[in-house]
């Protein structure tokens, strides 16, 4: 049977569709539609195949609903966790730790195992994908411990010149948190980018290691006084 032939009016695409509403990867509905699971008014579904909401669509027996309401987490990422839905290694991951009706969302971006803090969970892809392009220019705030005092000089370059690495330059924002000995290893660090483990990988280039990062703050969105583990709703602004 011929594939059905969408309004071009109203078009969408299958695989964000089903990412959406079944808590997937785009990767992840692509493999269940190659597996012939997915069908579009009784007619197996191809990848790439895109539809109108006056068509029907079924993934194995159940018929997947148009209707979506969109919901919004913050949660503090301990340190230990991953953000992937799968453990790595012996880590577990941070959705362990939601209750059952929030392990469909999907992390807005990450933090690595190491770190810790504000992470936003999200079904609404629009939404994560305006946090996280680059063209949006979404703030993200860390408080971020050395394994030594960073000398002016390394401070001054990455402030204003930047620190060379292997995906481009990279230009961070730091302010120390305290002219106290304990403190001269501490600074609160802004960044609007979000290239993988870049805040330590940066100071790494450098010869610190960074001992603590902990998020604060992404976009209008801050920690406030959640605990460890702990999540809230959120609105979406």
């Amino acid at each position: 049977m011929a594939q059905p032939s969408p309004d071009s009016r109203q078009l969408i695409r299958l695989n964000k569709f089903l990412a959406e509403r079944l808590g997937l990867s785009r990767r992840e509905a692509d493999d269940l539609i190659a597996a012939g699971k997915v069908f579009i008014d009784e007619i197996p579904a191809k990848l790439g195949a895109r539809f109108t909401p006056e068509h029907k669509i079924r993934v194995e027996k159940e018929v997947v609903s148009f209707e979506q309401s969109y919901e919004y987490i913050a949660m503090n990422k301990p340190v230990g966790y991953v953000c992937s839905r799968k453990r790595q290694g012996e880590a577990p991951t941070i959705y362990e730790l939601l209750p059952e009706k929030y392990q469909k969302l999907k992390t807005v971006g990450r933090l690595d195992k190491d770190s810790s803090g504000l992470i936003l969970l999200t079904n609404d892809g629009d939404f994560a994908f305006q946090m996280t392009h680059p063209k949006f220019y979404k703030l993200k705030r860390y408080e971020v411990e050395l394994d030594r005092d960073l000398a002016p000089l390394h401070q001054q370059m990455i402030n204003d010149y930047g620190v060379k690495l292997e995906d481009g330059v990279s230009k961070l924002g730091l302010t120390r948190l305290g002219d106290a000995p304990e403190q001269r290893k501490r600074f609160l660090v802004e960044m609007a980018e979000g290239r993988n483990r870049q805040i330590r990988r940066t100071f790494l280039a450098l010869g610190y290691t960074v001992e603590k990062l902990h998020r604060i703050s992404f976009g209008n969105y801050t920690l406030g006084d959640l605990k460890p583990g702990e999540i809230r709703e959120v609105e979406k602004s």
